[in-house]
């Protein structure tokens, strides 16, 4: 019982800090600091980015070999690169809620993959997984972009800059896969793997769930305040303590 009581505490703090934004403290750090600073920030990203997690957590959750993780992760890693970097370099945003809130979607699809969903509820063999994992990639690096064009980047050394804080994003990745690795590979020595396995993945279910709604929510809030029953000020307050300090003007969700 302990592992499902771990994936359960993943799964709560998943739950209590569904963004992971860029905060004014970042920027400013950026602003003092040179390319390290952009590692740091990509690496520190990576590992709060709990959405980021949980599908990762998802695609390994029944791999065994060694060899179909890298495969798998390659896919992903290549997918979220592509729309990092261009996405980046050539300025093209979207709303970050909304954005956040498909990466959500990309969390239950897995989870609900893990469950075999598709033939079980469809009647229909899974997709391609390789290519599922390889398009949630870019979804995944367009997230990541719309957070890293939130910094101040300038345009001297800008690709330098995208190029650093991709590296740092794939330093947090190792680090959070070896962790996942470790944890799962105890785990399937236990008689409780494919016994809990199934709860497992329906808790990952809801977690992508709830993640889904509060992206929503926020995107909801932050696009029409006057919907809500509190003065402007005080909602942004809200929001903004909600988010971790980072900046939810509409300016930002609009370009």
């Amino acid at each position: 019982m302990k592992y499902i009581a771990i994936i359960a505490t993943l799964l709560l703090a998943a739950f209590t800090a569904s963004a992971h934004g860029i905060s004014e403290a970042d920027k400013q750090g950026i602003l003092e600091g040179g390319n390290l600073e952009y590692i740091k920030l990509g690496a520190i990203h990576m590992l709060t980015g709990y959405d980021h997690l949980l599908f990762l957590f998802g695609v390994i959750f029944f791999l065994t070999k060694f060899t179909d993780i890298v495969k798998f992760i390659t896919a992903f890693t290549l997918g979220h690169c592509i729309t990092l970097v261009f996405a980046t370099l050539l300025h093209i945003k979207a709303n970050f809620y909304l954005i956040d809130a498909v990466i959500a979607l990309t969390v239950c699809y897995k989870a609900f993959d893990n469950l075999d969903g598709f033939k079980q509820h469809i009647g229909i063999q899974s997709p391609n997984l390789l290519g599922a994992v390889f398009l949630f990639g870019l979804i995944h690096g367009f997230g990541l972009s719309t957070r890293l064009q939130q910094l101040p980047l300038g345009h001297e050394g800008l690709v330098l800059r995208i190029l650093s804080f991709n590296l740092g994003v794939e330093i947090g990745q190792i680090l959070a896969l070896t962790g996942m690795w470790f944890f799962l590979t105890n785990w399937r020595k236990t008689s409780s793997f494919m016994r809990l396995s199934r709860v497992s993945n329906i808790l990952l279910l809801a977690a992508g769930l709830l993640l889904l709604l509060l992206q929503l929510h926020g995107y909801q809030h932050t696009q029409f305040p006057d919907d809500f029953p509190m003065n402007k000020e005080e909602h942004f307050q809200i929001h903004q303590d909600m988010e971790g300090n980072r900046d939810i003007g509409t300016e930002d969700g609009a370009k």
